[in-house]
């Protein structure tokens, strides 16, 4: 697949697919036992399609009332990796199946943004 198919892939209607909306309140329901103790909502977006790697990104955006800043964002790469409600895997898996033939993945640190906005980038090497 080259890199303009690539783009027509990686709408974000497809990348909400990988990583539903909703899937926020679930982390946190099973981080902390409560969905409304969450401090952002997580979304999936792309930064970059190169021809040997696609940059996806998760964005990390304040919820209303909360503290971005507080919720210690800096380790969330490791949780990440590992969380069964992220499924990292169940997200690689599924793009292989749709034709993104993705030698190896691994997370970036996180980057603040703002104090509203943190993002960990997602590497895709293909």
């Amino acid at each position: 697949m080259d890199q303009i198919q690539m783009e027509k892939v990686f709408t974000q209607d497809y990348l909400d697919s990988l990583l539903p909306l909703e899937k926020s309140n679930q982390f946190f329901e099973a981080l902390y036992g409560d969905a409304l103790e969450g401090a952002y909502d997580i979304r999936l977006k792309l930064i970059r399609v190169n021809p040997d790697k696609i940059i996806l990104s998760f964005e990390l955006a304040q919820r209303p009332g909360k503290c971005l800043v507080c919720s210690l964002t800096y380790g969330l790469p490791n949780v990440f990796e590992r969380h069964p409600i992220i499924n990292i895997k169940g997200m690689v898996d599924r793009m292989t199946q749709d034709g993104i033939q993705i030698k190896n993945w691994r997370f970036g640190q996180t980057e603040e943004q703002s104090s509203e906005l943190h993002q960990i980038p997602l590497y895709l090497d293909l």
